[in-house]
């Protein structure tokens, strides 16, 4: 079946292209980043029209399952830090939480409304989406591409994913959704924190981080066919089934913990930017490959 855009804040600047893709497959729906030419780097736009997929998708009552895709050679390479789509002085229908416009606010005040709406708030709402979702990984999953795969309950990697933290090269402890030691324990994540260093689709299968991996060229076929044989199961059931792993999770402390770090976050941007003038420690796009 043929994608269409996704209902949200429309084209990707400059291409005339919808920033996120969605097509339903009978009870499989495919929602599929869109901006292959940036490696799927997350701009708002993009955050936006993925919430409205995935909206979509959760109002379908045909969907039992929803399949989130990159378009291209690379699943995400993250957020936006210098596209020409790069839009975070923009403002947007703020659905993820109730902090107000970032807009046209100073400092820390206009970095943390932004980061609790399209960061935290976003993906912490994808997680409690109460149909499974699959995220379908090739090439590169770096940083903020980390937050949308482990958002998702189940991941399938081709053979040529690769996966990353880079940014405490920019002085700050990790992405916003810091679910690091609950998706491959806290020993090895201050490993991938401190060394920034990726880990390969392999070693992602070993440390639990993944839940299947497979050749490239069969990465479709084979996420399909998994969605598909969950899609038999009654829709009720995945739900509390989803619920019940989260909600176990959340005792454990993935919530609080969460919480906890994004202050550690916005700490390390504050400090950034009063010694630098930089949020970003003086990182670019080029800095941080």
């Amino acid at each position: 079946m043929t994608s269409t855009p996704a209902p949200g804040p429309g084209d990707a600047p400059g291409t005339g292209n919808p920033v996120v893709l969605y097509r339903a497959d009978g009870p499989v729906a495919v929602i599929t980043l869109n901006r292959p030419e940036y490696r799927n780097a997350q701009n708002s736009a993009m955050t936006y029209a993925l919430d409205a997929a995935f909206y979509q998708a959760a109002a379908d009552d045909e969907v039992k399952v929803i399949v989130l895709a990159g378009a291209g050679k690379h699943f995400s390479a993250g957020h936006d830090i210098g596209t020409p789509g790069r839009d975070i002085h923009e403002s947007f229908d703020r659905r993820a939480g109730l902090w107000w416009d970032h807009v046209n606010k100073e400092g820390e005040e206009s970095r943390y409304a932004r980061e609790s709406e399209v960061y935290l708030g976003m993906c912490r709402r994808w997680r409690e989406l109460p149909k499974p979702t699959v995220a379908m990984v090739q090439g590169a999953c770096i940083a903020g591409g980390l937050m949308l795969a482990w958002c998702c309950d189940l991941i399938v990697a081709a053979d040529d994913a690769f996966f990353a933290d880079p940014v405490v090269k920019m002085g700050i402890p990790g992405v916003e959704y810091f679910a690091h030691p609950f998706v491959m324990g806290p020993r090895f994540a201050k490993e991938f924190l401190f060394t920034g260093d990726r880990v390969y689709a392999d070693r992602a299968l070993q440390l639990g981080m993944v839940n299947r991996v497979v050749p490239r060229d069969s990465l479709e076929s084979e996420t399909m066919a998994l969605a598909g044989r969950i899609a038999q199961m009654p829709r009720l059931g995945l739900a509390l089934a989803k619920k019940a792993v989260n909600q176990v999770e959340d005792i454990i402390g993935l919530q609080t913990g969460m919480d906890s770090v994004f202050g550690l976050h916005h700490l390390a941007h504050a400090h950034n930017a009063e010694v630098g003038g930089d949020s970003l420690g003086g990182q670019t796009i080029k800095s941080m490959k």
